[in-house]
């Protein structure tokens, strides 16, 4: 083979050999290769110790045995917060009976406003089973990078507002997270798919 030949030959090997690792790093990247990262799913929730609208101090601990829906949000919020917790209530209140097996929680990320009081006064407006709870900021950063939680506070001309993610989680009996839990749906259809955990 002549030189030209020989120079083709490794420019080709150089572009076979770039395209396979290119192809691997994507794979791999997206966890649809084989091995460990195409088995695992991201972690959702974790340990945390914050205090409810009574003023009595709830941990992760005290939910397991029972599936649990969370929402972040706060007390200011002038529509998704409300109409999220209206939906939630609708749910719990056509569970009948075992809407006691189902614990329910509100987690505000707007600590610096959302006492237990203000919380207390807030939950007034929904079904009892619901559970707010506030907390330091740093336990409420904890449980929000926990729980894969956006949230800042946005400056408006009378103070201000907060920004966050609006998502309803459903975590299992063991704390374990499921999936988001969509409450637009009709109730009947999200009170037959909360069940299939109780």
């Amino acid at each position: 083979m002549n030189s030209r030949g020989v120079r083709i030959l490794l420019v080709m090997s150089a572009f076979i050999a770039g395209f396979i690792v290119c192809f691997g790093v994507i794979l791999l990247i997206t966890g649809r290769g084989p091995g460990p990262i195409a088995q695992t799913t991201a972690a959702v929730g974790g340990p945390f110790e914050l205090t409810d609208q009574e003023g009595r101090t709830v941990t992760d601990r005290d939910l397991k045995g029972h599936p649990f829906l969370v929402f972040f949000g706060f007390t200011n919020c002038p529509d998704v917060c409300p109409t999220t917790l209206f939906e939630v209530s609708e749910i719990l209140r056509a569970l009948g009976p075992d809407a006691g097996k189902v614990n329910a929680l509100f987690v505000t990320v707007d600590p610096e406003r959302d006492t237990p009081d203000q919380l207390k006064d807030y939950l007034s407006s929904f079904d009892p089973h619901m559970r707010a709870l506030t907390g330091s900021s740093a336990a409420i950063s904890s449980i929000a990078k926990a729980y894969r939680v956006y949230f800042k506070k946005v400056p408006q001309e009378n103070g201000y507002t907060m920004d966050h993610t609006a998502i309803v989680y459903l975590m299992d009996k063991d704390g374990r997270f499921v999936a988001p839990f969509n409450v637009k749906r009709s109730t009947a259809d999200a009170v037959t798919d909360l069940r299939k955990y109780l």
